[in-house]
Parts: structure tokens; C-alpha cells; sequence
């Protein structure tokens, strides 16, 4: 693999782009007149800048001055494919900045949690790809330790976390989305099914559905909080599964505020009192320092709004 030129090794002149926007100008007119006034430049103007190009290439001319006009020299020939591939590689970077900046192209790579999935991020989505359809968009779903990672290390461009299991969360700039509520999922005949807010201790001798036979990091923390250690009988990950057991009367199990709209028409859930405060909050992260792009901005709002949506829903269903 040849070596990268050095930017001031012999042999590699230092050019400037207006020489080059210039010579071009003069080599498709083939008059210095022309080229100045298509360039709103004077003619002085204009040959000083090709007098410049041609002593910074060594000195050779690249045009020879005739009586009505000018005409390329061979070395100006030799520089004309060169000249405008810069200046084209130049006009084509200023159009994808420019889409950059004003959203129509670019890229998007974000990831989020499970629960956000069920109608935070869908929602937000489908606003974003009406409002920017030609940016291309990159999701991944995962734990909220695993995206803060994939954050850091510039895999995505921002992340749906939450403060379950108390991520560290310093390193962040965090874009607060909404605190949630939780709910108690109940089978259809549980005495407290249909009934108003309750204590999370009215629990404390159920068995309970759970991701984890450790509460510890996951939303049960709230039990360990209220004072008791919730006895988990069926250790289910998947959300749709959880709630088939609770149906079944095999226990009870948390729902976040998120996927509570989600739940099935045989499972009730019953509200948390939290007289503690929200069971956790949900933020868009991204990495402290790193300047936030356009197309970042525009999808926090999206989630913003998306939030905004399931917090005034949630408060109709309580």
C-alpha cells in the first residue's frame, strides 16, 4: 500500500482552490476577459491568480497569450482532469455538508431498550423518516449497559437508556425523555384487578414473573426499595410470554409505563403508588464532548414527542 503524501513533501505544491476555479474559468473560455467577467472578477485579477498557479507548479506557462484569446499549453492540458476533479470533489463535499446540515441525507445510528421499542421509538420513527425520508437509518436494540458502550465507542450516534439497575451515567449528556410509572400486570380475577393505585408491598407474598431471578438491576429494585425480596417462581424474558403466564394465574409481574399499552385485554394492570418518586427515567444519551449532529437533534425532538404522547395516555389510563 503506497504511503500518503506528506502535506509539504517536495514535489507536492500547495494549491489553491481559487487558482484552480480560475484556470478552469480561463481554459473554457479561452480569454482572460471572458473568465473575469463570468467570475466577477477584473482581468487583472484573474491573471494574477494564474501567474500564481503557474509559479507555485514550477513555472512553467499554462496557456500561450495570443492575439484574440488564449490557448492551453501542454501543460495545461495536463492539468485540466486534475484541476477539475478537485473542484468537483470540492462542490460535491459542500453538497453532502449542505444535505448534512439541512437533513436530507446523512445517516442515523441509534440503538434502545427492549420496553422502549414497544411504542416509544415506533412512534418517533415513523415521525422522523415523514420529516427526513432521505436519511438512512440504523437501529439496535440491547440493555442499556451494551448501548452505552456501543456509544462510547462511536458505533451509535445515540441511545434510548434508562436508569434501571443504575447505569453510570456521567460520561453523558442525557436528553430527558419522561420519568415512568410502573404497574403491577394481574390475572383477570385477582382481588386487586380493576381497582385503584396500591403500595408495591401489597405484593410481597405473590410469586412474581421476572427477566432475572435477581431483582437487583432490574425493575423489581422497586420491591427491594418498598422493603421486601420478591420470590420470583418463573424466570421469562420476552414481554408477550410474561404476560401469558400472568393470564394463566401462574403469578404477577412490573410493566413499565412504555409497554403498558402494549399489555394484553386478559391482564390488568394495577398502578403503583410512587410515593418515592418515578420507578425510573428515560433518557436520550449522548457522548459528553462530542459535538451533537443535526440529524441527532431532530430525532431527540422526535422522541420528545413521542414521550410527550405516552405520558398524556398514561395519565387518561390512570
Amino acid at each position: 500500500m503506497a504511503a500518503m503524501p506528506k502535506p509539504h513533501e517536495p514535489g507536492t505544491p500547495d494549491l489553491s482552490t481559487v487558482w484552480l476555479r480560475a484556470f478552469l474559468e480561463v481554459a473554457g473560455q479561452g480569454s482572460f476577459t471572458v473568465a473575469a467577467r463570468n467570475l466577477g472578477w477584473t482581468q487583472s485579477a484573474v491573471s494574477r491568480q494564474i501567474s500564481s498557479l503557474e509559479a507555485a507548479l514550477g513555472g512553467a506557462p499554462l496557456f500561450d497569450r495570443l492575439p484574440r484569446g488564449v490557448r492551453l499549453t501542454e501543460a495545461g492540458r495536463v492539468l485540466v482532469p486534475y484541476a477539475e476533479t478537485v473542484v468537483q470533489t470540492l462542490h460535491g463535499a459542500g453538497r453532502e455538508l449542505a444535505a448534512l446540515r439541512h437533513l436530507a441525507g446523512g445517516r442515523l445510528r441509534f440503538g434502545a431498550f427492549a420496553t422502549a421499542d414497544a411504542a416509544l421509538v415506533p412512534q418517533a420513527l415513523a415521525a422522523f423518516r415523514v420529516r427526513h425520508p432521505k436519511v438512512r437509518v440504523a437501529r439496535e436494540e440491547g440493555l442499556t449497559p451494551g448501548l452505552l458502550e456501543r456509544l462510547s465507542a462511536g458505533h451509535l450516534d445515540l441511545a434510548v437508556v434508562s436508569t434501571t439497575g443504575r447505569p453510570p451515567l456521567e460520561s453523558y449528556d442525557l436528553h430527558h425523555l419522561l420519568d415512568e410509572s410502573l404497574y403491577v400486570a394481574v390475572p383477570a380475577d385477582h382481588p386487586l384487578a380493576g381497582g385503584g393505585p396500591v403500595r408495591l408491598g401489597r405484593f410481597a407474598d405473590a410469586e412474581w414473573i421476572s427477566g432475572s431471578a435477581r431483582p437487583e438491576g432490574t425493575l423489581l429494585d422497586a420491591a427491594l426499595r418498598e422493603g421486601f425480596r420478591p420470590r420470583v417462581a418463573h424466570v421469562v424474558a420476552e414481554w408477550t410470554a410474561k404476560q401469558g403466564y400472568v393470564a394463566a394465574g401462574l403469578g404477577v409481574t412490573l410493566v413499565p409505563a412504555l409497554a403498558a399499552g402494549s399489555v394484553r385485554s386478559d391482564v390488568f394492570l394495577v398502578p403503583v403508588l410512587d410515593e418515592g418518586g418515578p420507578a425510573r427515567a428515560v433518557y436520550a444519551a449522548t457522548v459528553r464532548g462530542r459535538v451533537v449532529a443535526p440529524v441527532v437533534e431532530a430525532f431527540v425532538g422526535a422522541l420528545r414527542e413521542g414521550a410527550g404522547r405516552i405520558v398524556e395516555g398514561g395519565a387518561r389510563r390512570d
